[in-house]
């Protein structure tokens, strides 16, 4: 099973995100469970997803939450830099985070506001980064499988989100 955090502030797509994991999931055979807390999120307040994976077989298996318990995650989104501050302890030891950050480049750091800027739709940094812990491999799936449910469920925005997410595919090999 892998257990994913996504983090972020209202507005930056944390839920889009997570539908779009979701998705992928079901559409590749897994069973997910996850929760979503909204908060103050209108506001630009805090909005965390937590998203459980498992192949179908380990399903019902035992008895599970939907809530990632702190230090068991294998995955962390966090799409603003504060977002790593204030949910990091959800990463178990050896657990991958990738962060929305401007600034000296740390590993599974990507400045991905700039290069949504960049395309024209700064709205698009939550897939930018998407995109970009997809490449690394830390994900139950591979860059094509998200890519197709994205083609499917990006609504009116389709081309930029894909755009975006080839972006940050292409930012990952990048030295």
């Amino acid at each position: 099973m892998q257990q994913i955090i996504v983090s972020g502030i209202g507005g930056q797509g944390v839920l889009f995100v997570t539908k779009l994991l979701a998705q992928t999931a079901v559409d590749t055979g897994r069973s997910v469970l996850l929760s979503e807390t909204h908060g103050m999120a209108q506001r630009g307040g805090n909005v965390i997803s937590h998203l459980k994976v498992a192949p179908r077989e380990q399903s019902g298996t035992s008895p599970v939450s939907p809530l990632v318990r702190p230090g068991h995650a294998d995955v962390l989104l966090a799409l603003h830099p504060d977002a790593l501050a204030a949910h990091g302890f959800f990463l178990r030891p050896g657990g991958r985070a990738f962060c929305n950050a401007s600034g000296p480049a740390a590993e599974g750091s990507l400045d991905a506001s700039a290069i949504a800027g960049a395309l024209g739709s700064a709205v698009s940094a939550n897939l930018v980064l998407l995109g970009f812990a997809a490449a690394s491999g830390a994900l139950f799936c591979d860059p094509a499988q998200l890519e197709t449910t994205l083609a499917r469920i990006g609504g009116k925005r389709t081309e930029s989100s894909l755009a975006a997410f080839r972006a940050g595919l292409k930012a990952a090999s990048a030295p």
